[in-house]
């Protein structure tokens, strides 16, 4: 993974945890503890660990990272749909969340991949 397709990924995964940071706010009160904390910490989750895994020095801590991103990713997707589902947001703003996450999604999984079978690791 190159920096240029590293900026990328990490202002892609910033933009879209402030679009679903966004979209929290259209939940009840209620869920303030609990949807809103959740999506909240899988969302910020995504770019925080990209960018960490982005600091170490090893390609198995880097993959490591990338795929915690990507797990987080997985989460807020369901959580924004569990949300949709609940009429707290659109149908309009949920395919766009949804859209964009899997462009993400998509974009680590290419990433985690290359670096796997650079460094011939295994899938465990």
């Amino acid at each position: 993974m190159n920096n240029t397709d590293r900026n990328i990924l990490k202002i892609k995964a910033h933009k879209l945890t402030g679009k679903g940071y966004n979209l929290t706010y259209k939940f009840p009160k209620e869920e303030i503890f609990c949807l809103t904390a959740q999506v909240r910490r899988a969302l910020i989750s995504v770019p925080s660990n990209i960018i960490e895994g982005y600091s170490r020095n090893r390609s198995r801590a880097f993959v490591n990272h990338l795929e915690i991103a990507y797990g987080s990713l997985a989460e807020a997707k369901y959580q924004i749909y569990f949300a949709y589902t609940r009429k707290y947001i659109s149908k309009k703003e949920y395919l766009d969340f949804f859209n964009d996450a899997e462009e993400i999604s998509k974009m680590l999984w290419s990433s985690i991949k290359t670096i796997y079978d650079k460094n011939k690791f295994k899938n465990e």
